[in-house]
């Protein structure tokens, strides 16, 4: 059976939780400030995953309006005790700076599907929660400890404190358990037990190219906790060219047949500034137990591109073009930002995706962006747009996604006295201004009436050319050519290590006049193109 090329959930599919009840396998991962909160995916054979539910999808439960980029939900940890599965994570509403503003909440369900109750919460000292389900039937919460004051470090450490299920809070005694190494940035706790011991499974150096998997453990859950002889299990920090980067940001997991695994967030950069245009994506590693009692991954600690796992992976539908039709629903591979009042910013009716135009994009609050992971380094997208504005205020179209300022969007819009047209905007990482920048070299006038096609085709994640057409004619060029490793987390407009999510490709609507315009979208189209980068077999340039 030949392996599996990593990554097993490609795109924006960072901070991994996996478990496995019975014979399926779940992965949890953020979703920061896209809507709903979490993904879960399903698989029987470590290979092949679906996704199956995003278990954080109704106002009670979330409410991400006014969090800023990157804030949201962060890390989720999915774990099942052998009646109900129990889902932490949290939700962050200010990260830049001195102060963490991180809120950890607990849910649960009777099945992976739901549903799910409503949010715990738990507390409020760090961010990156766990639940760890001992054999005595007691569950204890695990978090990493922020220090505001950065005397010592920012990341204090882990803490360790009971939940009492039955009343819904923690108790007893919290403790810093694990102080990490000197690495530092100490986050991401997983408490696992085996042969008597337990097992402190963390990430550090951060979310760059420094971050690795961490493992110690003790006889006692309080600790203290001696560190792995490698001290980091996986990581690519001394490995600076090999095609999977960031390695971090682990759990583990045990097949029936006893076989175990380790997944973790990587990232694949391309271009001369080395830039991961996908995203932190979730990677998968065989291990093993040594006759030490410690775990060690096959061939590590830097991660292996190509895995041996149970089954083959059916690659014909990451290949097949995504021709998205709105008969009924949305599909579930589409998201929106931040606002759970759904009927405010998109309805699918009479086969068409209708947005209702709000603030501008990339607003905290409340714009209509319907879109999809970018999970290619080189694909074509293509939607046709019916849109009248009456203005340039009121503009629609095809966007290329990362934050509010990094993005590219193709609209019709129009003149101030109504005469419709094809215009660019772009906000290329010109953080902190946000400036918003008009590449299209002229106004191109398009007719007042009738749809228009749009489309956008980006090659090796480096590079970005829009076309447009009207209703009966061929696709033709506009604009420059873009650098679309822009759309990164290298450029999301944050300190190192700041920027947390992924590129998208989407629709959008937005309606600075205030009067609700909207925009019906008859279908979108998403074509991978196969390319040197997509076959892994360019992944930098050095």
């Amino acid at each position: 059976m030949p392996p599996v090329r990593n990554p097993i959930l490609p795109g924006f599919n960072p901070d991994p939780s996996i478990i496995r009840v019975g014979d399926d396998y779940y992965i949890a991962t953020s979703t920061f400030e896209w809507y709903p909160g979490v993904q879960i995916h399903h698989s029987r054979d470590l290979a092949n995953w679906e996704l199956v539910v995003r278990p954080l999808n109704r106002k009670s439960q979330l409410d991400l309006r006014g969090v800023p980029d990157s804030c949201g939900v962060w890390a989720p940890c999915l774990s099942y005790d052998g009646d109900r599965f129990w889902l932490v994570y949290t939700y962050m509403t200010r990260k830049d700076g001195s102060f963490k503003d991180s809120h950890n909440y607990i849910v649960n369900a009777p099945s992976i599907q739901g549903p799910w109750s409503e949010p715990v919460y738990a507390n409020s000292s760090g961010f990156d929660p766990s639940l760890f389900h001992d054999d005595d039937g007691r569950k204890w919460f695990v978090n990493m400890l922020w220090d505001h004051r950065g005397r010592s470090r920012n990341f204090a450490g882990i803490a360790l404190q009971e939940f009492d299920y039955k009343a819904g809070k923690l108790v007893g005694p919290r403790k810093n358990i694990f102080q990490g190494t000197e690495l530092d940035l100490v986050e991401g706790p997983h408490l696992y037990r085996r042969h008597g011991w337990y097992y402190l499974l963390t990430a550090e150096g951060g979310t760059g190219y420094d971050h690795a998997c961490t493992l110690a453990r003790s006889r006692d859950i309080w600790g203290p906790y001696e560190i792995h002889p490698q001290k980091h299990i996986v990581t690519s920090k001394d490995t600076p060219f090999t095609a999977l980067q960031r390695a971090g940001h682990g759990d583990i997991v045990e097949s029936p047949e006893g076989k175990c695994y380790l997944v973790h967030l990587t990232g694949r950069p391309v271009g001369q500034n080395r830039r991961c245009v996908l995203g932190r994506e979730t990677a998968i590693q065989e291990a093993y137990w040594g006759e030490d009692d410690w775990l060690y991954i096959q061939n590590g600690p830097a991660p292996s591109l190509h895995v041996d796992l149970p089954a083959a992976r059916d690659d014909t539908n990451y290949w097949a073009q995504q021709h998205y039709t709105f008969e009924n629903s949305l599909h579930k591979d589409f998201q929106w930002l931040r606002t759970p009042e759904t009927d405010r910013i998109f309805v699918v009716s009479e086969g068409k995706l209708i947005l209702t135009g709000r603030e501008s994009i990339g607003s905290w609050f409340e714009q209509a962006l319907i879109a999809r992971r970018q999970t290619h380094f080189s694909f074509d997208a293509e939607t046709t747009v019916e849109f009248s504005p009456a203005d340039e205020r009121q503009f629609a179209g095809l966007v290329v996604y990362y934050c509010r300022y990094n993005f590219f969007y193709l609209t019709v819009t129009a003149q101030s006295d109504g005469q419709r047209e094809i215009n660019i905007m772009s906000s290329e990482a010109s953080y902190p201004e946000g400036k918003l920048q008009m590449p299209a070299p002229e106004h191109i006038s398009i007719p007042n009436g009738g749809r228009v096609r749009l489309a956008a085709s980006i090659r090796g994640g480096l590079t970005l050319q829009f076309f447009y057409a009207l209703e009966g004619q061929e696709l033709q060029k506009v604009g420059p050519v873009f650098d679309a490793s822009i759309v990164s987390d290298e450029c999301g407009g944050h300190q190192s290590h700041g920027s947390f999510t992924g590129a998208f490709v989407g629709v959008a609507c937005s309606d600075l006049n205030g009067t609700a315009i909207q925009a019906k979208f008859d279908s979108f189209t998403y074509r991978p193109v196969e390319d040197a980068a997509d076959r892994y077999e360019i992944t930098t340039t050095h």
